[in-house]
């Protein structure tokens, strides 16, 4: 069985500069996912997503825009926005667990509530042509809530539905349920992608042994923490290139020369920088040890020493 990996979106990390960079040194993964459009009472696109998704910025890339919103007239904003664009799928996000989300109504917290789930759907497939996908976790409170939509979302053309094994109240803390998600498969007709906790060659195997009908695996925190894994589970080995910290060293210099540079001022590259690192120490031999360097470093060139021990260290 052929293997396809996606790349989760994870808001304030995935965008255009790290997706490039990523796919330019070290590929694996076959289609990324643009962090979700979310619009603040009015029905304007923030700068920050326009530049995200224009198209000069993800040439060699394969993108779905995403949006997270419990508003049909948003969610149809979005479709001709992004159908402008040359975009043809756009995905939604019914998986985000966080509470400043969820409190709203969006994201996980959506879950429950298949009436909503069907009106926006009903109107988007009524009144244009897009592609829609699919995210989402099992539900907020119990993982029984995804199996009420799968009736509402079976009646849809939906192209997949991209499944967290977990519940938006555990966020990411806990294990995944993967008996929750065997229920899943066995509940829709859908083509489902299995997003959840793959951080080794290891682990995406086990996933594989697991549910033999599933074929695309999403990938998240896991990515970040260790880029080299797509490429890795895609040539099916657990052996580092010889030269694994000069290939990281190169990209990490790009994703920082390209924040520095459209980021103003000190404190905001540090707290960029401060948020990658704290998936990035999870590769080195002393996790703890690493992030603590990256906190202390207070200017750019203590940063760029901290970076250059961890690295000699490994």
């Amino acid at each position: 069985m052929s293997l396809t990996l996606l790349s989760s979106p994870l808001q304030g990390f995935t965008d255009f500069r790290f997706r490039n960079a990523f796919n330019h040194y070290f590929g694996g993964i076959d289609t990324f996912y643009a962090p979700y459009i979310r619009f603040n009472n009015k029905l304007i696109i923030k700068n920050s997503y326009q530049i995200d998704l224009q198209i000069e910025n993800n040439k060699e890339l394969e993108v779905i825009p995403q949006i997270m919103t419990n508003s049909a007239d948003e969610f149809l904003f979005v479709v001709d926005y992004i159908q402008e664009l040359g975009y043809k799928e756009l995905n939604w996000n019914l998986g985000c667990p966080y509470p400043m989300v969820t409190k709203r109504g969006m994201g996980s917290g959506l879950i429950c509530d298949p009436e909503k789930i069907n009106h926006i759907l009903d109107r988007v497939h009524k009144e244009t042509d897009i592609v829609v996908s699919m995210k989402m976790r099992m539900g907020y409170e119990h993982a029984e809530e995804i199996l009420d939509t799968f009736p509402i979302l079976d009646s849809y053309p939906l192209k997949s539905i991209a499944i967290h094994a977990r519940i938006g109240k555990q966020l990411y803390k806990g294990g995944v349920d993967l008996d929750a998600f065997q229920k899943c498969i066995e509940s829709t007709k859908h083509k489902l992608y299995y997003n959840g906790d793959i951080t080794s060659v290891a682990k995406l195997k086990e996933m594989q042994t697991r549910f033999p009908s599933i074929d695309h695996f999403m990938m998240g925190r896991g990515l970040i923490a260790d880029p080299f894994l797509p490429s890795m589970i895609k040539n099916d080995t657990t052996i580092y290139p010889k030269n694994r910290w000069e290939i990281f060293r190169e990209f990490h210099d790009t994703i920082y020369h390209q924040y520095d540079a459209a980021l103003s001022g000190p404190t905001p590259i540090k707290m960029k920088m401060q948020g990658f690192w704290e998936f990035f120490a999870q590769s080195f031999s002393n996790p703890q040890k690493a992030f603590k360097k990256i906190k202390k470093a207070n200017n750019p060139k203590a940063y760029q020493q901290a970076v250059a021990e961890i690295l000699k260290n490994g």
